[in-house]
């Protein structure tokens, strides 16, 4: 017995060298989980269950560490720490790789033991959930607790119905019942029910048991076909329910050893179909012991005394056993192993026989007590009570039936009828059906003394006849055919005529092929072909060098089950099958080596008439299954025509039912309608005054945030004031000196025109006079126009600083401060737009300001013409003078007529540059006041540059800070 200690690991493998387990205990490997710390201490297994598939099983120990264990594979791998105890596993569901898993906290949680995540989480049971059922789609579940038991879809994790019982009666199990649709429940006063999973209608309920034998059942146990159920208690008998005839019909007393069952299982077969008849008991000592059903008899068991069993799952395909021992450790065993000691052959029956009566002859007299599945020596009974079971001999019936009766309880005829429909005997079965049909004695003593004298002495040098490359394989068949069993009954006339071959065999082949083939017979005649040469080769060989291992194997199936003469048959059909080739061949040398391949290979032949044959035997089979199909089709459709009347009937049933339930219902949806208006009601009142408290402090902290907003504004507007009056004052300052520039520019001008005019007072009192008063009237004119342009400039920018200021005001009294941000972008591009009628205006304004300019300029053309003419007026006037002190006598031509003749004497415009026509002072001095004028008008284009530059600062300036702007 291999044993693996998991340790801290995580993986690895679960044996290290090829399982051979022993028959004596049928263990694989026992499995263990010890801590390494500093305190090693034994982690003990709980719970265990197969998958689907029946070579992986999951195991918890009682600190939540979970392990999947591949037998397949040979691996195990740790898939989950749940830190807490698991009370139960189920590893069957409809994804291969997830599994159930109830924990000691009450929940049932899935997990993937592929990517090792959680994949749901199940809460609703108030106590220790013992029991997990998978529905056989793998779609439903049921968990189940001294309390309650809950069905689940296993599809969305929900709840779907919850099973409600009374205080006083508990829950022993439920559980789905295989392939159906049916829950199985029973309770602790001994109440079994079935019901519809769907719909959760109650199907039927078992009768209680007999008085006698009453038991309070503890464990159940279902057949795989859903049709037997085994139950047990604190008690040595076993009560066996049919469910389809829903009555008790079996109880099986174990033995008085057994005082309490403690689990009971089904082992499954691969050739039951379903109908389980090995049942494994769990008893209170530990062992489990595994009888049949059927004929009672104990067929192995597992587990000791010193090594008791807890509990014990037996996989879907029945060829591994899952136990839980005492020590927390785990075994895993080879039902093959077990059950080995059981295909062996029967021990040799030991009758007693009486000498009775020649007119008293009863087969009651002569008894067989069975107790266990070991054969033992029956004494004779003493009085008729019968203990246990009773095989009764009888000796009336005819000799058919005698001679059909085979030890176990088979019958020839059932296995003739079996090996007819499936042309051979199960593999694992077949050296038990061999053993019965030969009725070998079983006699152990004489075989072993016949083994001691070694290989018989003909077979000595059997390699120079029948060379064979393996020794091994030579020495067993030696072994073999020096005492062969089979010669007692098919070879016993074979020896008459040693060392020759047996004619008289040989003449029963040679009648029998002229019985059914007379030309081929003929055919051998004519060529002196005799049956040593076409028979006994084969008898010889007994087949062996013709056929394959699984031919040979299928032709003995129906030689064994068979007459003796069978064999003989078989030779000459073989030679019927080979008749083509046998007589196309003309020479002895050609039918010997027509024989000699025959004994070789003949293959090509036999796979032709098998493959016709097989061709046949499809078509009968194919003609066959179709008419039996019709014929199932025309039962089932009677049938499912008697279901639908009944399902009718039910249905029918039901929606009187479900109408009434839905009356209830909808009774009970009325009152929680309006219970769940009222409370509907009462949270929405609740929600609303909440909702006006919560806006009652809103509006306190909005009004709040408005008084701080507003005293910040009006700070903000303070503050601007200031900075408005200080630029105002900057402004009016520069202003101021520009002004006063100009003035004293003005005052220069007139302090050199009236120096210019007192120097002309001489010459022309009254003309200096009038044209120094129109000069001075002009200047006023022009100053007192560029003073009210600017200060109409001034005005303009104060009533549209104040219009902006009392509209800001008005949009901040008039609107919500929730609107502040869009009133900013209003004020923005509205400022933009006070901005661009500014820039607008200021255009304006400087294009007024040039068009003055350019008016100043022509006046001081104007006035430096009327210099030039007032010039050569009085040089006219002063060379008049002049030529009348020459010439006093000489009349003086008038000087003022008109204004036109005045103006005829006026020099042109063009002719001011003209040297020529000047006087070279007037000339000099007309140049030094063009050149004064020329700077005058360069200072003042400068000045105007400057202080347009000025205001395009400050107008950039009120852009960037547009709070400002809006203040």
């Amino acid at each position: 017995m291999q044993s693996t200690d998991l340790g801290n690991k995580e993986s690895g493998k679960i044996w290290h060298r090829k399982p051979s387990p022993a028959t004596r205990d049928g263990i694989i490997v026992n499995i263990i989980h010890n801590t390494s710390d500093y305190h090693p201490k034994v982690l003990r297994f709980l719970n265990v269950a197969f998958d689907g598939t029946g070579d992986c099983l999951i195991a918890g120990d009682h600190q939540g560490n979970i392990y999947v264990f591949d037998l397949y594979g040979n691996r195990f791998n740790l898939v989950q720490r749940t830190a807490q105890a698991c009370t139960a596993l189920a590893f069957n569901l409809r994804r291969k790789s997830e599994f159930l898993v109830a924990l000691a906290d009450y929940s049932i949680k899935c997990f993937d033991t592929v990517t090792k995540e959680l994949v749901s989480w199940m809460r609703g049971h108030e106590s220790s959930v013992f029991s997990i059922s998978v529905h056989a789609s793998g779609k439903y579940a049921i968990t189940t607790s001294s309390d309650t038991a809950q069905l689940w879809d296993l599809d969305t994790f929900q709840r779907k119905r919850k099973l409600n019982i009374r205080q006083s009666v508990g829950i022993q199990k439920v559980f789905f019942l295989p392939l159906s649709n049916t829950i199985l429940s029973c309770f602790k006063d001994n109440s079994i029910f079935a019901w519809e999973c769907d719909t959760l209608f109650c199907k039927y309920q078992l009768p209680a048991p007999p008085e006698s034998s009453s038991i309070l059942y503890k464990v159940f146990a279902v057949t795989r076909d859903g049709r037997i159920l085994a139950a047990g208690g604190k008690s040595n008998h076993l009560h066996l329910w049919c469910l389809e005839a829903r009555q008790l019909f079996r109880i099986i007393q174990m033995p008085t050893k057994v005082r309490a069952i403690r689990h009971l299982e089904f082992l499954p077969d691969s050739f039951d179909a379903g109908s389980n008849q090995v049942l494994g008991v769990l008893s209170q000592d530990g062992i489990m012991r595994f009888i049949n059903i059927q004929t009672c008899k104990l067929l192995f068991e597992i587990g000791s005394l010193d090594e008791g069993i807890s509990s014990s799952v037996i996989s879907p395909h029945g060829r591994y056993i899952a136990s839980i021992m005492e020590n927390g450790s785990l075994n895993i065993y080879s039902v093959q192993a077990l059950t080995q000691e059981i295909n062996k052959p029967p021990l040799p029956l030991v009758k007693v026989i009486e000498d009775l009566p020649k007119n008293k002859l009863s087969s009651s007299d002569l008894k067989m007590k069975v107790t266990s599945g070991r054969v033992q020596q029956p004494a004779k009974s003493r009085g008729s009570k019968i203990q246990t079971r009773i095989l009764k001999q009888d000796l009336t019936g005819d000799f058919e039936s005698k001679k059909n009766e085979l030890p176990d309880g088979l019958s020839k005829k059932r296995l003739q009828i079996l090996l007819k429909g499936y042309g051979e005997y199960p593999t694992k079965y077949r050296m038990f059906i061999w053993r019965s049909l030969l009725q070998l004695p079983e006699n152990h003593t004489a075989f072993s003394s016949l083994i001691d004298k070694g290989t018989h002495v003909t077979f000595l040098n059997l390699q120079k006849k029948y060379p064979i490359k393996s020794r091994k394989l030579l020495r067993v068949l030696q072994r073999y055919i020096s005492f062969f069993s089979f010669i007692v009954n098919w070879c016993q006339h074979w020896f008459e005529y040693f060392p020759n071959p047996p004619i008289n065999i040989l003449s029963m082949i040679e009648n029998v092929l002229a019985f059914h083939d007379k030309e081929l017979l003929q055919h051998f005649i004519d060529h002196d072909i005799t049956s040593q040469l076409y028979a006994w080769p084969l008898l010889e060989t007994v087949f062996s060098e013709v056929l394959t291992r699984e031919e040979w194997l299928k032709l003995f199936d129906n030689i064994f089950s068979n007459h003796p003469s069978f064999l003989l048959m078989t030779v000459v059909a073989y030679n019927i099958c080979s008749r083509v080739p046998l007589l196309n061949c003309n020479l002895k040398d050609d039918f010997e080596l027509s024989s000699l391949c025959f004994h070789n290979n003949i293959t090509y032949l036999r796979q032709t008439v098998e493959d016709m044959q097989a061709e046949v035997d499809q078509q009968r089979v194919e003609d066959e299954a179709w008419y039996q199909k019709q014929e199932l089709l025309r039962k089932a459709e009677e049938t499912r025509r008697e279901m639908l009347l009944q399902e009718e009937e039910k249905i029918i049933q039901q929606r009187q039912r479900l109408a009434a339930v839905k009356r209830e219902l909808k009774v009970k949806e009325m009152h929680l309608q309006d219970a769940a208006r009222r409370r509907f009601l009462k949270l929405q009142q609740d929600q609303q005054e909440m909702e006006l408290r919560r806006l009652d402090d809103e509006i306190g902290r909005k009004v709040y945030m408005r008084d701080r907003e507003i005293a910040a504004t009006a700070r903000d507007l303070e503050m601007r004031q200031l900075e408005l009056e200080s630029q105002k004052r900057l402004y009016e300052k520069n202003l101021t000196e520009n002004q006063a520039a100009v003035a004293k520019e003005m005052r220069a001008d007139a302090d050199a025109y009236r120096r210019k005019v007192d120097l002309e007072e001489h010459m022309f009192h009254k003309l200096i006079e009038a044209g120094e008063t129109q000069s001075q009237k002009t200047q006023k004119v022009i100053k007192e126009n560029l003073a009210k342009a600017e200060q109409a400039c001034l005005n303009t920018d104060w009533q549209i600083q104040s219009l902006h200021k009392q509209k800001c005001d008005d949009l901040q009294r008039n609107k919500c401060y929730q609107e502040v941000a869009k009133l900013l972008r209003e004020n923005r591009r509205k400022e933009i737009k006070i901005l661009n009628a500014m820039v607008e205006q200021e255009a304006k304004k400087w294009k007024e300001a040039e068009g003055k300019e350019f008016c100043l300029r022509s006046a001081k053309k104007a006035s430096a013409l009327s210099d030039a003419s007032r010039k050569w007026f009085l040089k006219q006037e002063i060379n008049a003078a002049v030529e009348h002190a020459e010439n006093p006598c000489h009349e003086e031509e008038p000087r003022f007529q008109n204004e036109q003749e005045d103006s005829s004497c006026l020099p042109r415009t063009s002719h001011l540059n003209d040297s020529s026509e000047m006087h070279p002072s007037t000339q000099i001095s007309l140049n030094r006041r063009a050149v004064e004028w020329d700077t005058t008008e360069q200072n003042l284009i400068q000045k105007v540059r400057n202080l347009r530059q000025r205001l395009t600062a400050q107008a950039r300036h009120r852009c960037q800070t547009p709070h400002l702007l809006a203040a």
